[in-house]
């Protein structure tokens, strides 16, 4: 090879390691090195490791994270146990358990016979207290209710069975049941091999209402009250107390007009029940003409027949607390409410249950608002019936009547339910928000006064102190 061929490779070679160096300057050099940008993965992360040694690592760094999470899972466990023990000590455990380790330091530093024994009498007693926590009773226990459904002063009683599944005997216990807001104690006996133990314990039904009834539970607690264990075995069980009704009899709601009842005075082209015969006007339907009578007239005359309803009937029940002197008053409009729905359903009515709304504490405005109660079945109004309550902020007899006229369709009938506190005035009222033809009757309840019925302008007011007055009172009024 001539030496100028070799100066020329060796210039090359050089020029090649120069453009190597470069670009690897150029790569390395603006903006910092490639190991420097992306060797961590931790730049605008924020997380617990980040907040303890931020980007850093090694064995020191990984030395605080494992330390920092294992005192984690000990805090959790400790919590865990702390909501356990919370739930098991009673506030008589929890002294002894100060107490102890207290009477310990101070009898000995002191040298206090009487502290130390009565440390150590604590220590003993806790001890035992524990043993009674230990083990879990192998039971079948269920619960449930005679009838789920009464009225109001009938015997009611709910059933515990107890079953032992095991092949030995299994030693009594204390069972607990929540009735509403009392507590039932059972002393359960101890069960032989695949025993059972059946009780029945008493429900009151002085009032109307839903009685919520469990979870079974049993307990284990040390004869001194220092700790306390509670099983739940069971879920809760309902039971409705339904308000007194009366029977009404169907010839009492006689003022209802409807297809199998009396026909109206507004006459139609179209109905049942024929009225008279009238000359044809423009408009009328050729096949309401009367051809026979046509014939003997020359004129063409159409047949006119009285229009008969079907009967809506709208029962509005006040559960404003000021429309009602006191309890007893509310309770006899509620089974006012609901003999008339009953009777309504039986005769198989369209009938709308409807009650006030209450307005909420910090609203700014008066909400003008009913609920409707279900009146598909004679148990599903009466189970509605049973939780209705009284209210201050519920809408007055007056209101109910207002947005009932407005919201219910079709009306023929309307009972108004209230107390003695509401005045004539305000039946008044009630009654002008219905329309022309509507008949409107309202039913005072008042165990004071002498019952009665008087009719204002359209309007019928019964008044009865007892329930039972109500079937006397309806069939006078349909009377008249």
């Amino acid at each position: 090879m001539s030496p100028r061929a070799d100066r020329t490779r060796t210039k090359t070679r050089g020029a090649t390691r120069g453009r190597t160096r470069t670009g690897t300057r150029s790569r390395t050099g603006t903006g910092g090195s490639f190991d420097s940008q992306f060797s961590s993965g931790s730049e605008g992360l924020t997380n617990a490791r980040t907040r303890l040694v931020g980007s850093r690592t090694g064995v020191l760094a990984e030395a605080v994270v494992a330390i920092v999470r294992f005192s984690h899972v000990v805090r959790d466990g400790i919590r865990r146990v702390a909501v356990r023990v919370s739930a098991v000590v009673t506030p008589l455990g929890w002294f002894i358990a100060v107490l102890t380790p207290v009477a310990f330091v101070a009898g000995y530093a002191l040298g206090w016979v009487e502290l130390i024994v009565l440390a150590w009498a604590s220590l003993v007693l806790t001890g035992l207290a524990a043993v009674y926590l230990i083990g879990r009773s192998a039971l079948d226990i269920t619960l449930g209710v005679v009838t789920s459904r009464v009225v109001v002063g009938e015997s009611a009683a709910g059933q515990i069975t107890v079953k032992n599944p095991l092949g030995r005997r299994v030693l009594g216990t204390k069972v607990e049941v929540p009735v509403g807001e009392g507590l039932a104690d059972l002393a359960l006996p101890s069960l032989a091999a695949h025993g059972e133990f059946v009780h029945e314990f008493p429900i009151a039904t002085t009032r109307r209402g839903l009685v919520r009834i469990g979870p079974v539970r049993t307990v284990r607690a040390d004869p001194i009250g220092l700790v306390r264990r509670e099983l739940v075995w069971t879920d809760l069980v309902e039971l409705f107390v339904h308000p007194r009704t009366t029977s009404i009899p169907s010839m009492s709601t006689g003022l209802i007009r409807d297809l199998e009842g009396n026909p109206t005075r507004d006459l139609s082209t179209s109905d049942i029940a024929f009225h008279a015969l009238r000359e044809y006007q423009h408009g009328d339907e050729r096949r309401s003409i009367h051809w026979k009578s046509t014939a003997k007239t020359g004129r063409y005359m159409v047949r006119q027949f009285e229009e008969t309803r079907r009967s809506h009937l709208v029962i509005a029940l006040s559960l404003a607390d000021g429309d009602f002197a006191n309890d007893d008053e509310f309770e006899m409009a509620v089974s006012v409410a609901g003999s008339l729905g009953v009777r309504a359903l039986r005769d198989t009515r369209d009938v709308t249950v409807a009650v006030s709304e209450a307005t909420p504490e910090f609203a700014k405005r008066k909400v003008f608002a009913i609920k409707a109660l279900s009146t598909l079945t004679r148990t599903r109004l009466l189970d509605d019936l049973a939780v209705v309550q009284k209210a201050p902020t519920a809408l007055t007899i007056t209101d109910v009547a207002r947005v009932s006229a407005e919201k219910v369709i079709g009306v023929s009938v309307a009972f108004l339910i209230c107390g003695s506190t509401v005045t004539p005035a305000q039946l008044r009222a009630a009654s002008v928000a219905f329309p022309t033809g509507v008949e409107v009757v309202a039913i005072v309840c008042d165990p004071v006064s002498v019952p009665g019925l008087r009719r204002v302008n359209g309007l019928s007011v019964i008044t009865i102190g007892f329930l039972e007055e109500l079937r006397k009172a309806l069939a006078r009024s349909a009377a008249l």
